[in-house]
Formats: C-alpha cells, structure tokens, sequence
C-alpha cells in the first residue's frame, strides 16, 4: 500500500475509533444507518471541501429565475455565469450554454485496449474471446456525482474552456468516430460518467455502430431516462451492453457516499432489466458494485443483489475490490474475507452469475 500504515480514525458522532472510518468524511456505518441526518450533515461538508478545491459547485444549483438543464437527474437551475453540478454547463445572456458534451464537442480522452481488456462484464462478453482485437476506452471528464472514494478522481482536474491541452481532449463525435480502426471490436464509453455528456456519447456511439463496432456503456445510470433508453437500444442493436455501478442500495448511504440520490439509478436499471428478454446472449445489462471497506459491507451488498435478482436472476453481478484513492485514500484496500462474504450473500440472494472482479486487488491483511 502506498500510503504507509493505517491509523484509527475516531467517527464525529458515537467517537468510535477505527481504521475502517474514512477521515475526511468523519463518520462511521453504524452511525450512517443509525443517525443518519448528523451523518448526511457531515458528508455534505465533506463533498463541499472535495469539490471546491477543483472549482465546482459545492451543491447542484437551484436558482429560482436560473435555466435548466434536464439532462441528469440533477435537473440544475443555473443562474447568469454559474456553472451546472457537472461543471460541463453554463448560462450566458439567459442561455443555457453546454460547454461540452454536445456532438460537436465532447471533453474526454480515449485509447485503444487490446482484447481482452479490464472491462466489469469482461466474462460474459463476446469481446473477452478476442484477443486479436481492441477495445475503444472512451474516458469522460465529467461527472453527475461526487463519489468520495471515486477511483478515476483524475477527472476533476479537466476544465470545459480549454481546448486540446493537458491529457484531455475536445473532440466532435464524428472526430471520436474516425479513432475506430478495422480491428476496433468494441467501444465503452465511462469516465468520470457518459451521463454528463450523453448528447455526444450517443451520437458518437451511432457513428460507430454504424462501423459495426460494438457499443457498451459503464455508468452510475443517472441519465435522464429517455437518454438511458437511447443508449440501451444502441447497445441491444450493436450487442453490447450497458453496465450500471450500484454504488449502494440505502438512500442515505448512496447520498453520503456520492454527494447524491439513487433513486435514478434504480429506475433506468430497473427498466433495462425489463429488456434483458429481447437479447439475452450476449446479456445486455450487467451491474457491479465497489466494496469500499468500512461502508459498502455484506449486508448493503444483499441488500442490492435482493433488488437485483428480484428483476432477473441471471443479470451478471460484479463485486469489485477498492484500492485508497481521493477522499478515502487512509483506508485498507477490500480484504478477501469481506470479498468472499459479499459473494457468498449475494448467491444466496438468488443470483445466478456472480463474481470476484479484479481479484488482484484484494488484500489478505486485514
């Protein structure tokens, strides 16, 4: 572990100490589930601090005579020279202005992964039998939430007014097209999120589609629903598959971990589920979750796989080990004991097809 030896953090509210509370968010599980209004009054501190020090609104803007932007379940009101949650939108003489992620500009970075790749759903694709071939990663410099153990934080340090400098790219849709090649098998569009600039992923993802490229998709699925459905049936036609992260199933943990509701999220999955019948091989929806250590325990993991396998049964489910990163840097990575106690819950909630993902990850130390 690159961060030297764990230290006990003492929770702000029951003063519990221990090395699996989160010290820039102060607050333990326990007191998350059991007082969860101090808890949520300590982790909108916490995302406030963590945002502001990339310049991006602490809260989702709501002003009254503000315009608004429908494109996320934030549904931000920005006013006159405010910027949306995302930071990708602005309002300039009463106009709602997208800095980015229309199709004519999208703020990302891509590059070519050979097959087969890190990809969440990477076992049940049709992708993972073709090692002659590659993957077109396509990383968004924008999100819809504020995850605080967020594991490509990278993104935050993009800014929407500059163009082609630094590691990120501005690029149309037709321009992120003409990267595909006669071997590209496959494109993922994830970041960051695809929510922020579903325009240009989409109209992106049709260009390529039309190449004959397979189209996926990995989000925290808060797009507006019509926008998810149009990504769904992208894939559907293309074979490939949207991949939601179910970050947690309790409003208030998702809130306190994310900076936001997932009341979204359960709604464009649940609907996807309801599609499965249509190609169910490939399977087009696969869900994953990361266990962040201290928070996202065995209990909330049956609490998700319950909610999934009450859809369908057969959804691949991935359960992914958390390495320290951004606001949860001074905690353990996941340890194969709460791996395997994760899995073992989420079989017994009648999940058909569930995994260990990047098992490279996993400590036995703690």
């Amino acid at each position: 572990m690159p961060y030297g030896p764990l230290e006990e953090q003492r929770c702000a509210i029951c003063r519990t100490e221990s090395t699996l509370i989160a010290g820039r968010l102060g607050v333990c599980l326990g007191c998350i589930r059991e007082r969860p209004e101090e808890s949520l009054l300590l982790s909108t501190q916490a995302h406030a601090r963590a945002r502001m020090r990339f310049d991006l609104p602490p809260e989702p803007p709501q002003a009254e005579q503000g315009k608004r932007c429908m494109l996320c379940f934030r549904e931000c009101s920005i006013p006159e020279g405010g910027r949306g949650y995302c930071g990708m939108r602005t309002v300039r003489e009463q106009r709602l202005v997208h800095m980015a992620g229309t199709p004519t500009r999208g703020l990302l970075h891509w590059y070519r992964d050979p097959l087969p790749t890190n990809c969440v759903a990477d076992w049940v694709c049709t992708g993972h039998r073709r090692n002659t071939q590659h993957n077109l990663a396509v990383f968004y410099g924008s999100c819809t939430l504020d995850c605080l153990f967020c594991q490509n934080y990278h993104y935050r340090y993009t800014d929407p007014t500059r163009d082609r400098q630094g590691r990120i790219d501005a690029l149309s849709a037709s321009e992120l097209a003409a990267a595909a090649t006669t071997r590209t098998y496959c494109v993922c569009f994830f970041g960051g999120d695809p929510s922020s600039q579903m325009p240009h992923a989409l109209a992106a993802g049709k260009h390529l589609a039309e190449q004959d490229v397979v189209v996926c998709w990995e989000t925290a699925g808060t797009a507006n629903p019509k926008l998810l459905r149009k990504a769904l049936q992208l894939s559907l036609e293309s074979g490939g598959c949207v991949k939601f992260d179910l970050k947690a199933f309790d409003e208030n943990l998702h809130r306190i971990l994310t900076g936001g509701s997932n009341s979204r999220t359960l709604e464009n999955f649940t609907h996807a589920a309801s599609r499965i019948s249509e190609r169910p091989d490939p399977p087009l929806v696969v869900a994953s979750t990361l266990l962040v250590p201290g928070y996202v325990d065995a209990e909330e993991v049956r609490r998700i796989a319950t909610f999934i396998a009450d859809l369908n049964p057969a959804i691949p489910y991935a359960l992914l080990a958390f390495h320290p990163h951004f606001e949860m840097s001074d905690l353990p990575r996941t340890s194969l004991r709460h791996g395997q106690a994760a899995l073992a819950v989420a079989q017994d909630a009648g999940l058909e097809n569930v995994r260990l993902g990047n098992v490279h990850l996993f400590s036995d130390a703690y």
